[in-house]
């Protein structure tokens, strides 16, 4: 914070030359016009065309250029050197730069279709730092008059006149670069598709003719015949020719490396299988995975005409086999006419697989944190790639656990858990009746069984959960991604209760019936959209839905079968099952405002709803409040429900003060700061709630005309350490509002002081909150 407040409040024009002048600010102005700017077309997609960007700002201050006016620039040694490299040096005003901008501003208006738009700069200087203003007159746009077709291949053209109902521009339609660019790469993708294999947008481009008086232009779309060289290096024009696949040949053991080094003598060590029309070559000995799995991977058969689609979904689900280090796809254009034609030829698939190693064994150091509380496990894990050689991976871990909590509880304050864990995924859905070949093309199903056994020793109680999970899972569409477990059982077991606790519970109500054995058979459904682009730092949404259902079929059947139901209702294996839903909602919004700082908002709702053979929700399945992933101006499990006080005296209040119901919504900007370090400040709002009254818990029920009443504020500093593997994070939260007060303001600075021990949460996380 030292270091934050001193460089923010350094001159900014401390190493400005004297005859320079920093530049402050770029200001784009764009004039209102007669006719609405389309949304493409606004300041934010104007800005990257100003070459000359000024230093960067956090919360309005140049806070890395004050960095680097921390350094005395005549000295080298620590730290004036570091700080000129984490800092960022004054950004001097360019006048050629301000210049080039506005014509580029002018040139990008152009290629939207406003040919006559006015763009004009000047500048302000005021305490040798500059200000730039570029007014944008955009006047009105140029459409598109008509669009005359001339396709130069005669076996192409009946081809593209068929396909230019999906054309992406057409008359009357604002003129637009950018548009005839997608529309290239769109007519490109479409010829490969049907077989065309050496076609590319090379062979493609418009001529635009805005000679006519009416602010319209002709728009010549043109497609060229191929171009190759002869013997004699002549340039020779002809048709272009359509590609089938002759021959798939798989390498499913190839190494590169010796490849590279052995030439003829590694690929004489090959044996050739022929199997379902693929040619499997390979070292001989049994292969990592079984050629009808890998043939089931492969969307382009012997005979077909040439696909970039079928390429790209072929290489996308062998990579999605995870057997294997790399996959290339190529192919080999063998000279040879198909069927004697000329315009039509024949082409090899080459699939060059390198495989991962099939078994390993790992030793994992693994650092928690769970709602706050942290700890740290030792995971001993053996991982097979390709259990039946049908790409099954499976996994065994043995862990290992402790915790320590945040909260005195009796006189012990940590946790120990000891457990195993198996999974088994599967590249197909495991069921009687098997998909169907086109779906498993389109949607890349799987297959994923879980079992597992923990021992949890926790402060007042020990536990052991099994459980055993059956899902499916398959993608959507590129964005989409779809969950379903038709067959979830928990089986949680409670034994060696404190006798303090055990009294606790015997007078609690809801503790009664949340503190007891319980078999949770049900299933669950959850669908994420997140349309994130990795290699590209833009704007994107993330959104989770879920639905969790459990106990339903159970107590429909014992009911038909006329059983015998005690207290605690039906019993399955000596012990009740509940029987619940659980609805949740999450999503969150990421804005990047520029390379240094981004906006994420965020929302979450859940509820869940007990009925038939339980009478509260099961532990493991309500809501808690606070923590390093929640509102953290609380720690974990210290907020709510609703604006319910626990009794402070007690020694297991953190253990419930959970419920049934959870609204929340959050507010993060993020920003970098140097090194490994990044900052973020933050505003959490929300709580926890009961369905149904709770004598015990007074207040503690959602009720609509009271729950905004009951919402806690709370707001904070955080800082993270990214060091490339993970992501650190230490926040510093401070409560605006309690609803835990039980008179006059809820909002802590208009009712009370404050309290450094009770208003003031410092929590410590791994990875970004939300």
């Amino acid at each position: 914070m030292l270091i934050i407040l001193a460089a923010t409040s350094c001159n900014p024009t401390k190493y400005v030359p004297p005859d320079e002048v920093l530049l402050s600010r770029n200001n784009l102005v764009v004039e209102k016009s007669r006719e609405p700017l389309p949304a493409t077309l606004n300041s934010g997609s104007m800005k990257p065309y100003i070459r000359q960007q000024p230093n960067k700002r956090i919360f309005g201050s140049r806070f890395h250029l004050g960095l680097y006016n921390l350094s005395n620039i005549e000295k080298e040694k620590w730290p004036n050197g570091w700080l000129r490299k984490i800092g960022e040096e004054p950004v001097i005003f360019d006048s050629l730069a301000a210049d080039r901008s506005r014509d580029q501003l002018a040139s990008y208006l152009a290629s939207k279709g406003y040919f006559n738009a006015l763009v004009q700069n000047s500048v302000e200087v005021s305490r040798q730092e500059a200000e730039v203003f570029y007014m944008v007159t955009p006047g009105r746009p140029y459409t598109i008059a008509n669009i005359r077709y001339e396709i130069q291949d005669t076996i192409l053209s009946s081809l593209i006149l068929m396909d230019t109902v999906n054309c992406l521009f057409e008359r009357g339609m604002t003129y637009d670069v950018d548009l005839l660019r997608a529309e290239r790469q769109r007519l490109e993708r479409y010829i490969r598709d049907i077989g065309y294999y050496g076609f590319s947008a090379e062979d493609i481009f418009f001529r635009v003719d805005s000679s006519l008086m009416s602010r319209q232009v002709n728009v010549q779309y043109v497609v060229t015949r191929k171009s190759t060289l002869d013997s004699q290096g002549r340039l020779v024009q002809t048709n272009h020719i359509r590609h089938r696949i002759r021959d798939v040949y798989v390498f499913p053991e190839f190494d590169p490396r010796q490849a590279l080094t052995g030439g003829e003598e590694y690929a004489l060590t090959f044996d050739t299988t022929y199997f379902a029309g693929i040619y499997f070559v390979s070292p001989p000995g049994k292969w990592l995975i079984k050629p009808e799995v890998l043939k089931q991977s492969l969307y382009i058969p012997p005979g077909s005409p040439f696909s970039i689609s079928n390429t790209e979904q072929t290489q996308a689900h062998l990579a999605a086999l995870k057997n294997h280090r790399l996959v290339n796809v190529n192919f080999l254009d063998p000279g040879i006419p198909a069927g004697g034609g000329r315009n039509e030829g024949l082409l090899d698939c080459m699939i060059q697989l390198t495989p991962l190693p099939r078994q390993s064994f790992t030793v994992e150091f693994e650092g928690t944190n769970s709602g706050g509380n942290l700890g740290g496990a030792v995971n001993f894990i053996y991982q097979n790639k390709s259990l039946f050689r049908g790409a099954e991976n499976f996994s065994m871990k043995l862990k290992g656990a402790y915790e320590a909590l945040t909260e005195d509880v009796a006189e012990i304050k940590s946790s120990q858990e000891f457990g195993i864990e198996t999974s088994l995924r599967l590249p197909k859905f495991l069921m009687p009746f098997p998909a169907k070949e086109n779906f498993i093309r389109k949607h890349d199903p799987k297959t994923l069984i879980l079992a597992g056994y923990n021992y949890q020793k926790m402060p007042v109680y020990t536990r052991t959960i099994a459980n055993l999970t059956l899902g499916y899972s398959w993608k959507g569409n590129r964005y989409t991604t779809n969950t379903i477990n038709p067959l979830v059982i928990n089986a949680v077991d409670i034994k060696n209760m404190d006798p303090a606790f055990q009294a606790k519970v015997d007078t609690t109500s809801y503790l009664a019936y949340s503190y007891r054995p319980v078999m949770i058979v049900g299933g669950n459904y959850s669908m994420v959209f997140n349309n994130q682009v990795i290699q590209n730092s833009i704007d994107y949404w993330y959104l989770r839905l879920g639905i969790n259902l459990a106990g339903n079929l159970l107590s429909a059947a014992y009911k038909i079968a006329d059983a015998t139901r005690t207290e605690d209702g039906y019993l399955l294996a000596g012990q009740p099952f509940a029987q619940f839903v659980k609805l949740e909602a999450d999503a969150s919004y990421h804005y990047r405002i520029n390379e240094a700082s981004t906006v994420v908002y965020r929302a979450f709702t859940g509820l869940g709803l007990s009925y038939g053979n339980s009478r509260v929700m099961p532990f493991e399945e309500q809501y808690f409040g606070g923590g390093a992933n929640d509102l953290r101006a609380w720690t974990v499990k210290t907020l709510g429900p609703g604006s319910y006080d626990p009794d402070i005296e007690s020694d297991t209040t953190f253990l419930y003060q959970i419920a049934d119901i959870k609204l929340e919504a959050n507010f993060e900007y993020r920003f970098k700061l140097f090194w490994i370090m990044e900052g973020a400040t933050f505003i959490d709002v929300g709580n926890i709630w009961t369905l149904r009254e709770d004598t015990d818990r007074p207040g503690g029920q959602f009720k609509f005309n009271r729950f905004i009443d009951d919402m806690a504020v709370g707001t904070g500093l955080g800082l993270r350490f990214d060091i490339k593997f993970v992501l650190l994070r230490a926040d510093l939260g401070l409560k605006l509002r309690d609803p835990q007060i039980a008179s006059g303001s809820k909002w802590i600075p208009l009712s009370r002081p404050y309290s450094f021990r009770d208003d003031v949460a410092f929590v410590v996380g791994i990875g970004y909150p939300f």
